[in-house]
């Protein structure tokens, strides 16, 4: 699971394997440690031999725009690149002027898989991995390498309760989840929506009323694990039903929520059209079953993430209620080729 100090993410072998063929892209949510997993394979794949280039940095940015790239390096990674207005356009020509040199990481913030109606297309020039937060599988070492439901994953580690009480309590964002600090926790829950909402969504978003936002996500945390009702958050806000959505769609955009959609088959008399909505950080939920639900959904979701992004199978994360009025919380469908 690791090597010394230095943690070995659980994307680290696919994404290595895709860099000598495609660029990689790693989304996910802000601190998960992107920028380090990136950094990693050019340390274990390239011996340290490459360039790093960030957006939010002035001198890096020129550099960018430039294409002032080290002429020995053989691997570059763009970080938060999509604040950059024209970036697709920018990364496809630098990928095909220097595919047959060079290998390129993107990461960011922001999903990075949403194309543009018309023009270009990445499509096809890149893998797109999602990082999540830790987890108990991948904190045990555990590896799904098998066909999904039929083979067990590869498993070298022993389960302790103390990794999930771990998990439980400081979330699984590697900064707080390392230090264990309490005092750290509760100035990383005051600072991380503030960062998100004034730094990574203002610098993309056109957000007329910042402090509106604020006031959303502060909603959001009591609704967790519930029916999410967008009509309640339109009366709460006092903007529009559209608004409303057009700022779920952000929130989700830049990971700080996921939501699941109902499972919907001719043999279940399905009852909901909503959405459920859990958080990306589950440690910022005070009531417990609220906090025992979001864990169980943040896990599921991860390995549903595993599952397309690194073999391509279609998996989905559903939740049931007929109209009977049976639930079940969760249900992963998958669709499997022969």
């Amino acid at each position: 699971m690791a090597v010394g100090k230095q943690i070995v993410r659980y994307l680290e072998a696919n994404a290595g394997a895709d860099l000598s063929e495609k660029m990689v892209f790693i989304g996910g949510p802000r601190q998960v440690g992107k920028t380090t997993l990136a950094e990693q394979l050019g340390d274990k794949l390239y011996k340290g031999n490459y360039q790093y280039l960030n957006w939010d940095s002035r001198e890096d940015r020129t550099k960018i725009l430039s294409e002032n790239f080290e002429t020995k390096s053989k691997y570059i990674i763009f970080d938060e690149l999509h604040k950059y207005k024209n970036w697709k356009n920018y990364i496809k020509g630098i990928y095909d002027k220097n595919k047959n040199r060079l290998n390129i990481s993107v990461t960011g913030s922001s999903r990075l898989d949403i194309f543009r109606k018309g023009g270009d297309s990445l499509l096809g020039r890149y893998r797109y991995y999602r990082l999540h937060p830790f987890s108990v599988a991948e904190m045990a070492g555990m590896v799904y390498k098998g066909v999904p439901l039929k083979d067990s994953p590869d498993y070298n580690g022993k389960t302790d309760i103390k990794l999930f009480e771990r998990l439980w309590k400081y979330g699984g964002f590697p900064e707080v989840y390392l230090k264990q600090d309490e005092a750290g926790l509760r100035r990383w829950h005051n600072e991380r929506s503030d960062r998100i909402i004034k730094e990574d969504i203002r610098d993309i978003e056109s957000i007329k009323d910042i402090s509106a936002m604020q006031v959303l996500v502060e909603l959001l945390r009591g609704k967790v694990s519930s029916e999410l009702s967008i009509e309640s958050l339109v009366e709460d806000l006092k903007v529009s039903f559209k608004t409303v959505q057009h700022w779920l769609d952000i929130l989700s955009r830049f990971y700080y929520i996921f939501r699941i959609t109902p499972f919907r088959s001719l043999k279940i008399r399905s009852l909901s059209k909503k959405t459920k909505m859990y958080l990306w950080d589950w440690s910022e939920l005070k009531d417990e079953g609220a906090r025992l639900e979001n864990i169980v959904a943040s896990h599921l979701l991860k390995l549903t993430d595993y599952l397309y992004d690194t073999q391509g199978y279609k998996v989905e994360l559903h939740f049931i209620k007929d109209k009977d009025q049976r639930e079940t919380d969760f249900l992963v469908s998958i669709f499997l080729s022969l």
